[in-house]
Parts: C-alpha cells; sequence; structure tokens
C-alpha cells in the first residue's frame, strides 16, 4: 500500500491557527490562500468594530478581545464559521487522499496477482 508523502494530522491544528495555513502545509497553495483572504476579510470587515476598539492606546489588544461585552455574537460567529468550513475542508481533502491512496493499494495488488 503506497503512503502520502507527508502526514494530514499536522493540517488540522494549523488551520485552527489560521485559516488556510493547512491546506498550505499540504501543498495547496492557492486554496489556502482564498480561505486565508476570505477569514482577513471576515475579520477586517465583520469584526471592525471590535479590532478598533482593541487598538485604542489604552488597552491592550487581547484584554479587548476576551472582554465578551465589548464583542457582540454577530462579529465573532461569521469568522469563526469560516474557520470551521476550513476545518471541515482539510478533512475532506485528507480523507480523500487517504482514500485515493487506498485504491492505489488496492490496484497494485490485483495488478501483481495477475
Amino acid at each position: 500500500m503506497s503512503e502520502l508523502s507527508r502526514p494530514v494530522w499536522p493540517a488540522y491544528p494549523l488551520s485552527a491557527l489560521v485559516a488556510g495555513l493547512g491546506h498550505c502545509y499540504l501543498g495547496r497553495w492557492k486554496r489556502g490562500g482564498i480561505w486565508f483572504v476570505l477569514y482577513a476579510l471576515a475579520l477586517a470587515f465583520l469584526s471592525a468594530r471590535s479590532l478598533s476598539g482593541a487598538l485604542a492606546p489604552g488597552e491592550p489588544f487581547v484584554v479587548t478581545a476576551l472582554q465578551f461585552d465589548a464583542v457582540s455574537y454577530a462579529e465573532v460567529a461569521v469568522p469563526l464559521a469560516i474557520l470551521l468550513v476550513c476545518l471541515l475542508d482539510v478533512y475532506l481533502i485528507g480523507l480523500t487522499e487517504r482514500t485515493a491512496a487506498q485504491m492505489a493499494g488496492t490496484d497494485d495488488r490485483r495488478s501483481n496477482s495477475s
């Protein structure tokens, strides 16, 4: 049975950190770039109020981002949904590659036994 050139599992935590990074790890640069741009746009435009408040000189960014009073559900839901769909996409890519490797392994065994 043929093995994948690199394991798929590191792509999951990479995608959880930054959308599109797991795709880049798997060698799908264009797809990873699209996911990253989509995630960055969602953060920039949908979370603009919370980001502008976070960049105020009085309070650090992390403290403002962790204050649930300052951030509404709508500002967090869309970027989080994009991140979750990106993780699902990485999972499906890994599943497809694994299935293709297994099918190639069964085809190799059939051709050797003939």
